[in-house]
């Protein structure tokens, strides 16, 4: 090799060394190496200048190397209170996990809350770590409240199927009830019996939503079947009975015009007791009919109570003597009013005269209403 090829290899190499250590030089000023992996790379590259076989100012590198241990520096410092940032902002998203773990913990919220705690776990995992005693004990406060959570979801659950199963057995037992009361033909207690089992019903609380659809189909089935065979006997009777009916009507029309007309008590309370007597003997009516006639039998048993009260009223010897004393009192005042006016007259007092007269007119008044009382009671 001569010289010139020789020297030509040599400045090669520097110019290599160069590249490599502007190139770093740019990395490190872009901030594109952590301060860590630059001083390693720094190191490695100064190594491989210092003991250079080259033709170039190795000196001048290691200088431009040396120029990067400030810059070195300030990004350590910046990415430590990067960091210093982001664990407290990690800590702080931690922390507001950990409060809201705490507060599902106490909750009842057994749907969403298992949902939200999955998701809690999911972020927590999420996140980096922060200094290893805070990070464990806000760890140990989160697993906790899920703990919590979990323990107390699943003692829940325990106690609602618990619940369900007592429901359930009371309902089947409900249901056997029922299947005994079906067969009846006493048809009114035995509605009244299923009137109570479905109070019972009510009060036993819920199943399982299958068992519970599944119990309540049976259920209702066997009400059905004894109430629509309740609907065809009556239907039966009520074509038995329509009979009968016709019949009550027709006395009831009689009853009506006739009793009315009866002026002596006796003799309306007599003929109203006829009448019930032939009204009972005719029998049971369709059900439909039962109010409606009811309603005019004792409408009729009214009208002969009030005349037997009116009777009563008109014959009691007390309010009749209070009937008389009024009559006699208001007498004896328009006499005394009538000589008073004659006496104010003849002394030439008119306005005592005058006054008298509108007082006479005034008990005049009171007297013929006290006479009509009296006198309905010498009819």
């Amino acid at each position: 090799m001569s010289a010139d090829e020789a020297l030509a290899f040599y400045t090669r190499r520097f110019e290599a060394l160069e590249v490599e250590v502007n190139l770093l030089v740019q990395r490190v000023n872009n901030g594109a190496l952590s301060p860590d992996e630059a001083r390693h790379s720094i190191n490695t590259v100064r190594t491989a200048v210092t003991g250079a076989n080259a033709v170039g100012d190795l000196e001048a590198l290691l200088a431009k190397l040396e120029t990067l241990t400030p810059l070195l520096s300030k990004q350590s410092e910046a990415r430590k209170a990067e960091r210093e940032k982001q664990n407290e902002a990690t800590k702080a998203a931690k922390e507001a996990m950990v409060v809201e773990a705490e507060t599902l913990a106490e909750s009842n919220d057994w749907r969403a809350g298992v949902n939200r705690f999955r998701a809690l776990l999911d972020e927590w995992k999420a996140l980096p770590r922060i200094d290893r005693a805070t990070d464990d004990a806000l760890w140990h406060r989160f697993s906790t409240a899920r703990t919590t959570y979990t323990r107390r979801r699943k003692t829940q659950f325990a106690e609602v199927t618990a619940r369900r199963d007592v429901a359930k057995a009371a309902k089947e037992a409900i249901i056997g009830d029922a299947r005994e009361l079906a067969s009846s033909t006493e048809w009114g207690p035995a509605a009244g019996g299923f009137r109570d089992l479905m109070t019972r019903w009510k009060a036993a609380g819920s199943a399982s939503r299958e068992d519970d659809e599944a119990l309540w189909a049976e259920f209702r089935a066997i009400q059905d079947d004894f109430f629509n065979r309740r609907t065809a006997v009556m239907s039966e009777q009520d074509e038995e009975y329509g009979a009968n009916q016709v019949a009550k009507e027709a006395l009831l029309n009689a009853a009506e015009t006739e009793l009315p007309n009866q002026k002596d008590p006796a003799a309306k309370r007599a003929y109203f007791r006829k009448f019930l007597e032939q009204y009972n003997a005719l029998g049971r009516v369709p059900r439909d009919a039962i109010r409606p006639l009811d309603a005019r039998v004792k409408a009729l048993e009214s009208n002969v109570r009030r005349t037997e009260e009116d009777e009563w009223r008109r014959t009691d010897p007390e309010a009749r003597m209070r009937a008389e004393e009024t009559v006699n009192m208001l007498s004896t005042e328009i006499t005394k009013l009538t000589e008073k006016a004659a006496k104010a007259e003849a002394r030439g007092d008119a306005a005592t005269v005058k006054k008298a007269h509108e007082s006479i007119a005034t008990y005049q008044t009171w007297l013929d209403q006290a006479k009509a009382t009296l006198a309905d009671f010498v009819r």
